[in-house]
């Protein structure tokens, strides 16, 4: 195998990865989410409480993942 394609293959892969964690992240703070806020059976439309919970949740989920990623970047900068 060449090194270009070598290094295509390991683009391919790195990409594959981030992709198969984002859909890993989503799951989670869908199942994270639902669970906390969707206190009863649901209906044909969320309620506002629900909604704005299922907000807050999506929103502090994401700016947890996003402080907890650069705290890696960091950790993996400094070896």
């Amino acid at each position: 195998m060449d090194p270009s394609s070598s290094a295509e293959l390991q683009h391919y892969i790195n990409k594959e990865k981030e992709k198969a964690m984002v859909n890993e992240m989503v799951a989670k703070l869908t199942s994270v989410c639902w669970d906390k806020c969707i206190t009863s059976t649901p209906g044909s439309k969320f309620s506002s409480s629900e909604s704005a919970c299922l907000s807050n949740c999506a929103q502090r989920y994401l700016d947890m993942s996003l402080i907890i990623m650069k705290r890696f970047q960091s950790m993996n900068s400094m070896h």
